[in-house]
């Protein structure tokens, strides 16, 4: 088996608009075009354009497929409306999580289910044999997609002269079929930015048509194309979860202050169910660590795996820590004690490499777009 990283079908349109390749979860994929904060910033106050390819796509249809749905993961798939979409987890046994998904209900019996790239397989794999005793079958549809991302406040003009699609009537966290210039594409209005904005799911064979259709409508409004690099800070500073660092195996909903994703309420019994009952009761009387917001009152940059500090001890860790654009300072999201977490917890600071540099606790998300 070639160890050699996958391509998405917008490989060579990358290269050719000079983008720094990186290898991500298995995929070549672009870290940034050009200046990573011009990117961020552009973002913020107009729009940007990405290649979110390496996502996993996976399919589940049948007579049972909400039921199938329902036992493995941790959220009521029951409730989810036709054309809507829900964030919710798969967890282990013990409760641990395996990954955050997005689920699209794609019609009566039929659901798409986005996994991260680096854990596509892994959830591939649960969902097949968690889903085996119902009348559903799972469907691997990681190379029947590209998926391309319009996000920032200029995104709903942008999208709206290539589509006759009804953008308006489109929900937050919702989906639904329509023609972008000329390309038959999912529209959804997700994403991990903090601002409005689409994905668009197409076929790959029409992914370079679709992006070069984006880029020209998107010329007079600022339109730039981004990579991974900045999607982390926009995704850092709007305080959202990413796999591998603020959530983990190691880590149950509960303990990530995530704990509303679980439905106990639901039909049926679900895989986790028993652990995770046991970690909320855990979490209301004796309460984890909690994820806060960090912000820099020096220029040092924390990264994840830093401790965090008090009096002396260490309270907590950081797990994402990066330069925000928008505030014009180093922030973090860590994991802390509670009795430190409270907004404005005096003399907290974060260990930089043997000098622990002064912190202000706040509560996340760092940046809020305006409505």
């Amino acid at each position: 088996m070639s160890n050699a990283p996958r391509l998405t079908s917008l490989d060579a349109l990358h290269r050719s608009l000079g983008a720094t390749m990186t290898d991500f979860a298995g995929w070549d994929m672009p870290l940034r075009y050009g200046s990573e904060r011009d990117e961020h910033n552009a973002v913020r106050t107009r729009a940007g354009l990405f290649d979110l390819s390496h996502m996993g796509e996976i399919t589940v249809t049948g007579p049972e497929a909400m039921q199938a749905l329902n036992h493995a993961l941790v959220g009521n798939i029951a409730t989810i409306g036709a054309g809507r979409a829900r964030y919710t987890m798969i967890c282990q046994e013990d409760g641990g999580i395996v990954d955050d998904l997005i689920v699209y209900r794609l019609g009566e019996t039929e659901y798409m289910v986005v996994a991260n790239a680096g854990n596509a397989q892994t959830v591939l794999d649960a969902i097949t044999e968690r889903a085996a005793g119902f009348d559903a079958e799972v469907r691997d549809d990681r190379d029947a997609y590209a998926l391309i991302a319009v996000q920032g406040p200029e995104s709903p003009g942008i999208l709206k002269s290539v589509t006759d699609a009804d953008l308006d009537g489109l929900k937050y966290y919702a989906g639904l079929p329509g023609t972008v210039a000329g390309v038959p594409a999912l529209i959804a209005r997700t994403g991990y930015t903090g601002e409005d904005g689409f994905e668009l799911f197409v076929t790959p064979e029409h992914a370079e048509r679709l992006w070069r259709a984006l880029t020209e409508a998107g010329q007079d409004a600022g339109l730039v194309p981004c990579g991974l690099s900045c999607r982390d800070t926009l995704r850092l500073e709007a305080g959202m979860p990413l796999y591998g660092h603020e959530l983990t195996t190691a880590l149950t909903p509960f303990d990530a202050g995530l704990g509303r994703v679980v439905k106990f309420e639901k039909d049926g019994d679900f895989v986790g169910r028993t652990a995770l009952e046991a970690a909320a009761a855990k979490a209301e009387s004796n309460p984890p660590r909690k994820l806060v917001g960090l912000i820099a009152e020096g220029r040092r940059v924390p990264r994840a795996g830093f401790s965090v500090v008090a009096g002396g001890e260490v309270v907590g860790e950081v797990t994402s820590g990066a330069p925000s654009p928008t505030l014009g300072k180093p922030i973090a999201i860590a994991y802390v004690d509670a009795e430190h977490a409270a907004p404005g917890t005096p003399g907290v600071g974060i260990d930089i490499r043997g000098t622990h540099e002064a912190y202000e606790v706040v509560a996340l998300p760092f940046y809020k777009r305006q409505k």
